[in-house]
């Protein structure tokens, strides 16, 4: 996701960390980070950790909850970590962090379902 400025930092089994700068195009009225942007990061770090297995797997449903602003100039890093997977269904648990000062920015859970196959290479 280098157009986004995403980047991917490690991945392994059900695990995957991804950091990101918030620019200028990404706050809203209010000068902070949009809550898009910041799913973006936690959805895109759930998708390499969920997928992490081999067999293809997507989003059945996902949450966030905001808990503090980030600003312009910011790196935010999401951790993405396997709670529990049952045949084809899986629970992952994402933290969105600005390693600044250590603030826990947002918490995402992804479900995920397998539908098969291999996933597309990175």
């Amino acid at each position: 996701m280098p157009a986004l400025g995403i980047a991917l930092d490690e991945m392994a089994a059900g695990r995957a960390v991804m950091r990101m700068t918030v620019g200028a195009t990404m706050v809203n009225q209010h000068g902070t980070a949009h809550g898009g942007y910041l799913f973006l990061l936690a959805d895109a770090a759930f998708s390499y950790a969920c997928n992490s297995h081999g067999p293809a797997t997507v989003a059945q449903a996902a949450q966030v909850v905001f808990l503090a602003p980030a600003a312009v100039g910011d790196e935010l890093v999401a951790e993405a970590v396997e709670r529990t997977r049952a045949g084809r269904n899986g629970v992952y648990d994402v933290t969105v962090r600005r390693p600044a000062d250590g603030a826990t920015v947002a918490e995402f859970r992804g479900q995920s379902i397998v539908i098969g196959g291999r996933p597309p290479a990175a």
